[in-house]
């Protein structure tokens, strides 16, 4: 017993002890940050779409080195570019185009997704393999590599989740949903063996619908590929893809590559039109063309909402359906284009009861008795009583009173008022004399 009252009594200094530790860390902190002034206002964002960055300075006030850091950042400016602004990189390569480059001037096109350094500035002069490095770092707010939201801050890449904030690792799934679970699109692969000849000089390799995402297709053989496009309101055109480039067709950026032997076309996506994919024939051996994109799942089932119930009080019952919707036109469509998907599952009817309130208080009365007389007017008579009906449909009289906020029907009315028939006698017709009574 003593042992254990010696160590009841040593449990609050242990206690006290941690109180006191918590204190001095709290102090510690509140007196580090308090070595800083206040964070200032943010500055004005480095793009005005696209996605760029803003930061925000504080001043150390201490006259020794403070902890922690003096600038912060944050991503602002988050909204799609008009495709008629051109890449964020490719500007600030075109910048150079008028200063000149070892006494000479050159079109300066972007290189992108530098593994090593992907936050400097390195362009490509048109037409020639010289790469040079125009500035060692980008403008802030520039994509780290093209198909990332990771951005370059002060010369160093940055992650940036789906969500745009600065430091998230949420990412798209291949749909283009953010942190979505891949349910809204489907993987297309494929492989296409050309068959041209002296008559048929094209063919279809794959018609890719808009709002797929991720295309890559690699053409081997002499031929060449082309595009067609249609978009949704009907308007069509054609690229010939004719040499290397990023070039925007229908407001969808293609990256093509051309070689000696194949061929390479990517297109990131969201797609803004039907493409389909053509090749044409250019020589006497065949050609392959693999293919690979995620197509959106534009036909999806949508849930109803409840039908009317099946009764106004009382209880009842509704139910839902399930309509195909076409997610482009915004339509109903009939049931058979969302069957074409194996990944659509249409959703069970729901069921629920409704209208559970007790029907209120009414006035129910039997069937008028037979007329008192048959003619000449008569009365007949009803009885007239207040009922309730239950959820289970039955009924029972109850008190009138509830039923006080409605007239009460008439217990007794006229009947048979129009008048009995009777004998009526007319004139009588002239004397007429028998014929004997005649001379």
């Amino acid at each position: 017993m003593e042992c254990c009252r010696r160590a009841t009594a040593g449990t609050p200094l242990l206690f006290l002890a941690f109180l006191l530790l918590s204190s001095r860390t709290a102090r510690s902190e509140e007196d580090r940050d308090g070595l800083w002034d206040a964070w200032g206002p943010w500055s004005e964002c480095s793009r005005t779409c696209g996605g760029g960055a803003s930061y925000s300075l504080r001043r150390c006030l201490s006259s020794k080195s403070c902890e922690g850091r003096n600038i912060r950042y944050r991503t602002c400016s988050n909204v799609d570019c008009p495709p008629e602004a051109g890449d964020f990189r490719a500007q600030q390569c075109s910048a150079h185009n008028d200063v000149k480059h070892h006494g000479q001037f050159y079109e300066w096109l972007p290189v992108s997704n530098d593994p090593d350094n992907p936050c400097s500035l390195k362009c490509q002069a048109k037409g020639t393999a010289l790469v040079v490095e125009l500035a060692p770092k980008v403008l802030d707010g520039t994509r780290c590599y093209t198909e990332s939201l990771d951005m370059c801050i002060s010369g160093l890449c940055q992650i940036v989740g789906c969500d745009h904030q600065l430091g998230s690792t949420i990412k798209e799934d291949n749909c283009g949903v953010c942190n979505g679970d891949g349910s809204t699109c489907r993987l297309v692969r494929g492989q296409y063996k050309s068959q041209l000849s002296a008559t048929k000089l094209d063919d279809t390799v794959v018609a890719i619908p808009y709002g797929s995402r991720h295309i890559r297709l690699v053409l081997k053989g002499p031929d060449h590929l082309y595009l067609e496009t249609k978009t949704l309101q009907g308007a069509k055109g054609e690229n010939s893809l004719s040499s290397t480039g990023i070039f925007l067709v229908d407001n969808s950026s293609v990256d093509f590559q051309k070689f000696p032997d194949k061929e390479i076309l990517r297109m990131a996506g969201p797609l803004t039109a039907d493409f389909i994919v053509k090749i044409r024939n250019s020589g006497p051996a065949d050609s392959t063309v693999q293919f690979i994109f995620y197509q959106p799942i534009i036909h999806r089932w949508r849930e109803t909402d409840f039908f009317p119930c099946s009764a106004t009080c009382g209880g009842g019952y509704q139910l839902t359906s399930a309509e195909c919707y076409d997610l482009r036109s915004n339509r109903v469509v009939a049931d058979q284009y969302c069957h074409y998907y194996p990944e659509n599952i249409k959703p069970k009817p729901k069921l629920q009861e409704c209208n559970l309130d007790p029907c209120p208080a009414r006035w129910e009365a039997t069937p008028w008795t037979a007329c008192s007389s048959s003619c000449g007017g008569g009365i007949q008579s009803r009885a007239v009583s207040c009922v309730e009906e239950d959820i289970q449909g039955h009924v029972t009289s109850v008190e009138e009173w509830k039923c006080m906020y409605t007239p009460k029907m008439p217990i007794v009315q006229p009947c048979n008022i129009f008048d009995c028939p009777k004998w009526l006698a007319q004139e009588w017709s002239p004397v007429t004399v028998p014929s004997f009574f005649v001379r």
